[in-house]
């Protein structure tokens, strides 16, 4: 399929997933929203009853395309990535594809848009990632994950020991291409991102699902991917998507959008820039190690808010 008619079945299909959440909520002209980590906002009770008349109305019109702190924490220190690697049927080359995206990812131009990121203290989010860690779980709990299972999955891994309790720590379920989500997997969203209390420590954690024979034309890799694993070449971009929003939205409650609730890398989903072409006729934005990627933008708050590439 040709990669722009590709890209915008991939926007639309999931744009009509989310419109028709937002058909649920009623909303009045001062209505305010909060993330759900899902790529969708829910209504702010809290923050609508704040908001009051036309001023809360215009006020809200004028920020559409801006997302503003509202206190909650940010991941400042380095962070490192755990990934679990679920499902029996992941093969190597899959599994080097996204390994060598966490291995890498740290330090380059791409992360460090979320330097200009910051908390309540003005102390901003550092350009490094390390890959920490990994375990696996050949399916536990089946192919049919609900949105508890994956918290479970999570949980189990650390107080096994299998990994480390880590509070810097982002956990990513990576899920092999027969196991979906129940909640909306393919047809609501590519992957997502939560927080949950762990032996007393507040765990974050994202999901991120292989489409390869689920869903290609919704959250896979164009065909040919770059690295001709189309599963694991469309998860890497879902993958940085919600690493990018745990560090700066972790608890669903910092950096956000009050129109529509969306994160950082909402913001740019399924916006890829500028691209080239490999030898194998993909196209890619960006160069890990030596592998190559096609990747989201992601947004940029420093003298103008936008989705780029990297940054400076």
């Amino acid at each position: 399929m040709q990669f722009s008619r590709k890209l915008s079945l991939l926007a639309a299909g999931l744009a009509c997933a989310f419109a028709a959440h937002a058909q649920t909520i009623k909303e009045t002209p001062n209505s305010q929203f909060k993330p759900t980590g899902k790529g969708w906002g829910e209504l702010d009770n809290v923050a609508t009853q704040k908001s009051s008349g036309q001023a809360g109305g215009a006020q809200r019109s004028a920020n559409i395309s801006n997302l503003t702190y509202h206190g909650g924490p940010v991941m400042v220190a380095p962070t490192n990535m755990y990934y679990i690697w679920y499902g029996s049927q992941w093969d190597s080359a899959s599994q080097t594809v996204l390994t060598n995206l966490g291995q890498h990812i740290g330090g380059s131009p791409y992360f460090n848009i979320n330097t200009t990121y910051y908390n309540g203290s003005n102390v901003h989010v550092q350009n490094s990632v390390t890959l920490a860690g990994s375990t696996s779980n050949t399916g536990t709990y089946g192919t049919q994950l609900t949105d508890a299972n994956i918290a479970s999955i999570v949980s189990d891994a650390i107080t096994t020991g299998k990994l480390p309790s880590d509070p810097n720590g982002v956990y990513v379920v990576l899920t092999d291409k027969s196991t979906t989500a129940t909640s909306g997997f393919c047809t609501q969203y590519c992957g997502w991102h939560d927080h949950t209390a762990v032996g007393g420590t507040d765990i974050k954690y994202a999901f991120v699902g292989n489409a390869e024979t689920q869903c290609a034309s919704a959250c896979g890799a164009t065909s040919p991917s770059p690295n001709n694993t189309p599963g694991a070449d469309g998860a890497a971009s879902v993958l940085a998507h919600e690493l990018e929003e745990a560090v700066t939205d972790p608890n669903l409650n910092a950096w956000y959008s009050n129109f529509d609730g969306k994160e950082n890398a909402d913001k740019c989903a399924w916006n890829f820039g500028t691209t080239s072409t490999a030898s194998n006729g993909a196209k890619y934005n960006q160069t890990f190690g030596t592998m190559k990627y096609l990747i989201q933008q992601n947004w940029l708050i420093a003298s103008t808010q936008k989705c780029v590439q990297h940054y400076p």
